[in-house]
């Protein structure tokens, strides 16, 4: 017997069926990024090099967003996830032994639209089931992903100290991978909601996405830019800018990335107290705020004060607008995902270009002003009010397996 079927809550079931799905993209894509090193001697590749392969996982997913659109609709959020995530499993044999740049490149590009594909599932997976039960859950999942970032970086510094052979260690990934996929199988949402409108329409094709859909990708769009370029960037800028120490200087990322795992931990039951629309548009304008005053103050502690504030902000932006866009049906979902993928992708080489005209200071300034217009497309979005019984629950499905 799975040891999903004895969690007799059918809510929790779901739950963690869910979480594995957003511990496997996490831990997939930190696994591979991990050992990039090893990857770049391999193939001696130059910077130059190294930076084209990333982007290619960026392109992968923007190229091929239609075809996750028709395939959403034609298989379902449950079988796209657990096929796109065994597909990552396996991509990760394939990066094992890359013979050629060539190769690599086309790997890199299959992993890119497969991390796409199970973006989007795995997120509508996560909105069906708070509108199924009625119980917000989406944050905390999203905090997984985070968790499973964590859990592959840690495997990967065990893993290099005891070889450096990269087939043994994305084996064990991989492995690890297809069993939380055998976990997870039996307690997925069986089905998807349509919107009524499409239903009546019957379409089965991708068509054009609407004003509302437009809004919640922008919303998307500047809160993954906003997110990535501290990743990026907040180091630098304690270092140079703020002339903090060596060993201070990591901080930056690490203040922003601790604040957000803790803020998701705690979203769910702040949106369920003041509903989506109050928290996306506060967080934002709270990481706007927060980080412009500290530029404008300097120093390395006002720099940590504006980074926790960024983090505390920001991470709600995502987990909310993914549940927003799911409740227009998959094209918008799908839309939206690949929105955000785009704001990942393209935002931090723009601070990259405006810190090189300009300065970093004010390329972080770029980025305050990014979350407040997160806040600003927050007042455009039409939020399901607190209390409100969500319109999907009868359509959505009940859990494969539940009574």
């Amino acid at each position: 017997m799975s040891p999903m079927l004895r969690v007799h809550d059918p809510f929790r079931r779901g739950q963690l069926a869910t979480a594995a799905l957003f511990f496997s993209l996490g831990f997939q894509y930190a696994t591979w990024a991990a050992r990039l090193p090893a990857i770049k001697s391999h193939l001696d590749l130059t910077a130059a090099e190294v930076g084209l392969l990333l982007m290619a996982t960026g392109i992968g997913a923007v190229a091929t967003f239609p075809v996750v659109a028709v395939l959403m609709r034609r298989l379902g959020s449950r079988r796209l996830a657990l096929g796109s995530a065994a597909c990552l499993a396996l991509l990760l044999l394939a990066m094992s032994a890359l013979p050629d740049y060539p190769v690599a490149l086309l790997v890199m590009l299959c992993d890119g639209a497969l991390v796409g594909a199970l973006n989007v599932s795995m997120n509508a997976q996560g909105a069906a089931l708070e509108a199924v039960y009625e119980r917000n859950a989406m944050a905390r999942l999203h905090a997984v992903f985070s968790a499973g970032s964590l859990v592959a970086a840690l495997l990967a510094s065990a893993m290099n100290a005891l070889t450096s052979t990269l087939v043994v260690h994305f084996a064990v990934a991989a492995a690890l991978v297809l069993l939380l996929l055998g976990f997870a199988r039996t307690g997925l949402l069986a089905q998807d909601r349509q919107p009524e409108e499409k239903k009546e329409k019957g379409g089965g094709r991708w068509s054009l996405p609407s004003r509302a859909t437009l809004w919640l990708g922008a919303a998307m769009v500047f809160g993954t830019v906003t997110e990535g370029a501290m990743n990026d960037w907040s180091a630098l800028y304690m270092k140079d800018v703020a002339k903090a120490s060596a060993e201070l200087a990591p901080m930056g990322i690490a203040v922003v990335s601790v604040m957000m795992v803790l803020a998701r931990v705690f979203a769910d039951s702040w949106r369920g107290r003041w509903g989506d629309g109050p928290i996306v548009r506060g967080g934002s304008a709270l990481a706007a705020v927060g980080l412009a005053l500290a530029l404008l103050s300097g120093g390395a502690v006002p720099a940590l004060i504006g980074f926790a504030c960024v983090g505390l902000g920001i991470a709600s932006v995502t987990p909310c607008v993914y549940v927003a866009a799911a409740r227009n049906g998959s094209d918008a979902l799908t839309v939206v995902a690949t929105m955000g993928t785009t704001g990942l992708l393209a935002g931090p080489p723009v601070i990259g270009f405006i810190a090189n005209a300009s300065g970093l200071v004010w390329a972080l300034g770029a980025v305050a002003a990014a979350a407040m217009l997160v806040s600003v497309c927050g007042t455009r979005i039409r939020w399901t009010p607190v209390g409100a019984e969500p319109d999907v629950a009868a359509e959505a499905g009940v859990p494969a397996g539940s009574a």
